[in-house]
């Protein structure tokens, strides 16, 4: 469909809306212009000229605006704090259908607000200076020192902040039930206001926020109109609830949901400090003969390597030793004064090594065997298994959209 086709399908409806408005009908209003804004936004999607693009935009902006202003008539009053939450616990004691949506969605919940279920912190994060710097910003010391602020405060990231924290991915939400979705977001969003200070983190928020177009679903529209509506807060108390979310493809997610994100934060490749801290955190407290040296060698030939890309190179390279222990088919053992007084136990040989004895490690008791150390040989090893998942053009893409959109993190 061309962009003049959506656009006159749009002004067809948008008139509709406004005589309903008019007609103070403003249930039927705001649910016009809803279905109006996404037609512009088809035409906006498909228009080439940059003067009609603008003019577009601005019509986008003037009926949103509007259709919040409806929607906000057409919320019921709020009510306090305690009747509203003991409100919607009987709801959820009375009704069968809302205990199972909650149940489930209780399962993304990480830590709970003064729980220490979560002990990593900032520290534990390697590099991106700036990222971590804006969400404190925007997080942590409005959330500790909100007489420091005005308007909304902030919830604070598990961990640091003390607070509830959702988990959620597409696959918790998107339901092949008509209807439930959409119910799946509400009753988020209320779980995350009466359990405040709360953080709704949504990994890969592009799978359920993708630019509505002509292919979309009644389904897919319904879904990503109340993640509008509930990340508006319209009609609600929304003070202490923060969402976050996580994308790979931040330009395709639609125009309205973007906006609702104050801060976006591009997240880079580490650098050779971060990928060397990562490297000696994945790895831990494993038996190792890696040196500082070692470890600065490895960070700097792993250039372009993402930080998921690093833990793998790590997980590879802590399973070359096991490896080797699977496939030896002799074993000697190792000297009471190597071991500084423990009791005898093996390790993995060549059949001519001086005491050597054929047996294969299911033979032996897990005490027996000694734990392998980590060498250097082990990441030369995972450096030929493990590659880079992330194209130079992929960069470019987000650095363009970080440009025009958002703010680096490094």
């Amino acid at each position: 469909m061309s962009s003049q086709t959506n656009l006159n399908k749009a002004i067809s409806i948008v008139n509709k809306a406004i005589e309903h408005d008019k007609a103070q009908n403003h249930a039927q209003a705001c649910k016009d212009y809803m279905d109006a804004l996404d037609y512009f936004m088809l035409a906006l999607k498909y228009e080439k000229n940059d003067q009609f693009k603008i003019l577009i935009r601005s019509k986008i902006d003037d009926y949103l605006a509007r259709a919040e202003v409806l929607k906000k008539t057409l919320t019921p009053p709020t009510p306090t704090a305690s009747a509203a939450l003991a409100v919607k616990r009987t709801d959820a004691a009375d009704d069968p259908d809302t205990k199972k949506l909650r149940a489930g969605l209780a399962e993304a919940i990480i830590s709970t607000s003064g729980s220490t279920s979560s002990s990593v912190t900032w520290d534990d994060i390697a590099g991106l200076a700036g990222a971590k710097q804006a969400l404190k910003e925007a997080v942590i010391i409005p959330h500790m020192f909100p007489h420091l602020f005005t308007g909304k405060r902030r919830a604070a990231v598990a961990g640091e902040a003390k607070s509830t924290f959702f988990s959620i991915s597409s696959t918790d939400i998107v339901s092949k039930w008509q209807g439930e979705s959409e119910k799946l977001v509400r009753h988020l969003f209320e779980m995350a206001r009466e359990m405040r200070p709360s953080v709704i983190f949504i990994d890969e928020v592009d799978s359920l926020t993708t630019a509505r177009g002509d292919g979309d679903s009644e389904a897919s529209r319904r879904l990503k109109t109340e993640f509008l509506v509930q990340m508006d807060g319209l009609g609600r108390d929304d003070t202490g609830v923060l969402v976050i979310g996580a994308t790979n493809i931040p330009w395709a997610i639609d125009l309205s949901i973007k906006r609702r994100f104050e801060r976006r934060i591009y997240i880079p490749l580490p650098d050779v400090s971060a990928r060397e801290t990562i490297l000696k955190l994945h790895v831990g407290d494993t038996p190792s003969e890696l040196t500082d040296a070692d470890y600065r060698a490895l960070a700097e030939r792993l250039e372009g390597y993402s930080g998921a890309d690093v833990s793998s190179i790590v997980q590879d390279a802590l399973m070359q030793p096991i490896r080797k222990l699977m496939s030896a088919t002799h074993f000697k053992p190792v000297e009471r004064s190597m071991l500084e007084g423990a009791a005898s136990q093996w390790t993995a040989c060549d059949a001519n090594d001086q005491g050597a004895v054929k047996k294969a490690l299911v033979e032996m008791n897990p005490e027996e065997v000694l734990d392998p150390r980590l060498v250097m040989k082990d990441f030369e090893s995972a450096l030929e298994n493990v590659r880079p998942t992330v194209k130079e053009s992929d960069l470019k893409g987000h650095l363009e959209w970080t440009k025009e959109f958002g703010s680096y993190g490094s």
